[in-house]
């Protein structure tokens, strides 16, 4: 399983995967996401800005983790995405459901 930095954000774990998001490392972002949920945290943000390509396998892993802190009372949110991961949200049409927030620190601010 490959190690992510992880941090505090405010009342938020950020988790910062790096390089590319595809079918090899998105399991182990999974599974990152939701030992974090059933650890007790509630409110994860994937800061993407480390994130040079994500394919569908990323975006399941990100989706599952959503899901996961969502049924747990909290929510997931992504931060600093790059042009090539807006653009594949866009196209999937999962930027409605996962909203990029500029930084990592401001993705929970006003909440």
């Amino acid at each position: 399983m490959t190690a992510y930095d992880i941090r505090e954000a405010g009342t938020a774990v950020v988790v910062q995967p790096t390089g590319r998001l595809n079918m090899v490392a998105a399991p182990g972002l999974r599974d990152q996401l939701r030992d974090l949920v059933d650890g007790g945290s509630r409110r994860v943000v994937v800061d993407l800005s480390a994130i040079e390509f994500i394919d569908s396998s990323g975006l399941g892993a990100l989706i599952s983790g959503l899901k996961a802190a969502r049924q747990a009372g909290g929510d997931l949110r992504i931060a600093a995405p790059n042009t090539q991961v807006k653009s594949v949200l866009k196209l999937t049409r999962l930027d409605r459901v996962l909203t990029a927030h500029e930084s990592a620190d401001t993705a929970f601010d006003g909440d």
